[in-house]
């Protein structure tokens, strides 16, 4: 299996082409795909109207702007149009502070990105759609859904140009509200992938459920869902190295701490704690669960976890009975 490319998050050529051979089976009945795999190419006479959002000055076309339901809300709405038979997915990527940390081969950023754009290679076929969400130092970044090999690679070097560091702004969003906003912004059904560290969950035991389930609940109520977790050794265990200068980069707090024995293990305690109750918070919520470290081939992780997929898409697929007539 080729290796990704080391110098950035994208795919080089060997690894694109092996992701095409794969297929991430869409398991869900999806709107507009109950008719064949024939996808409509244009807007027209068979588009249908897709949910009123917020205009975005520079992004939205002023001829979209939904007049009755900019009346009412006296804010400025679009309404997007989406082709007959299109497949439409969304992918929430983070990119906050803690996702720049790295002590292996890549940081996590690299690798979320990498993610991103197998993902989209997966799940695209002709006349289909991708967008993205960036939650990006405190902000909720739309990239509006467009589709073709040319608006994946505009996307993927707008998102590797993004700015790193500096953490979020006070009061600024955080990953449940970005589940929350491409929940209610992005109703018609279809594949919606959220890469983050999850970081922000609770690591004592017996915590209540982290803040980002009840929104991702909601999201797998209409959609199909898949999470996918970037992990740095670090974050997992310490070496015995002694004194160290520990960072914060959410909040930029650094202190001198020691690192003996006891520090570290209560340490990996720690961590393994949180790692389960992302993966329980995950199996709460029903969605699939791939993880991606720093330190690994995450070309082949993906490609096991499509073929994992694909076989229990054929299992359910042939113990589902069929429809009456």
């Amino acid at each position: 299996m080729p290796r990704p490319d080391r110098s950035s998050g994208a795919l080089d050529p060997r690894a694109h082409q092996a992701l095409r051979r794969l297929d991430m089976r869409i398991v869900r009945r999806l709107e507009g795909l109950l008719h064949g795999e024939h996808l409509g190419l244009r807007l027209g006479p068979g588009s249908e109207p897709a949910e009123a959002r917020r205009y975005l000055p520079g992004e939205d076309d002023v001829r979209h702007i939904d007049w009755a339901v900019t009346a009412r809300t006296t804010v400025p709405h679009v309404r997007d149009l989406v082709a007959d038979r299109e497949l439409e997915s969304w992918t929430l990527l983070d990119l906050s502070p803690s996702m720049d940390f790295g002590t292996a081969q890549r940081d996590k950023r690299e690798v979320a990105i990498g993610a991103l754009a197998a993902i989209n290679v997966l799940t695209q076929r002709v006349g289909d759609r991708f967008g993205a969400y960036f939650l990006h130092r405190g902000r909720v970044r739309r990239w509006p859904a467009r589709s073709g090999k040319a608006a994946l690679t505009t996307m993927l070097a707008t998102v590797q140009a993004a700015p790193r560091g500096d953490g979020p702004a006070a009061g600024g969003a955080s990953l449940p509200e970005a589940l929350t906003d491409l929940a209610r912004a992005q109703r018609r059904r279809g594949l919606r992938v959220v890469i983050s560290d999850f970081l922000d969950t609770p690591s004592e035991e017996g915590a209540a459920e982290a803040p980002w389930e009840r929104p991702l609940r909601r999201l797998t109520a209409r959609h199909q869902v898949l999470a996918i977790e970037v992990v740095d050794p670090r974050e997992l265990d310490v070496p015995d190295i002694g004194w160290v200068t520990l960072s914060d980069p959410e909040t930029g707090r650094s202190r001198e701490v020691r690192l003996t024995r006891a520090v570290r293990e209560r340490y990996r305690e720690a961590a393994l704690v949180q790692r389960t109750a992302v993966a329980a918070g995950l199996r709460r919520c029903g969605v699939p669960h791939l993880v991606l470290r720093t330190d690994r081939d995450w070309i082949v992780d993906m490609a096991r976890f499509v073929v994992e997929q694909r076989r229990t898409a054929h299992r359910l697929a042939r113990h589902t009975p069929a429809a009456p007539h």
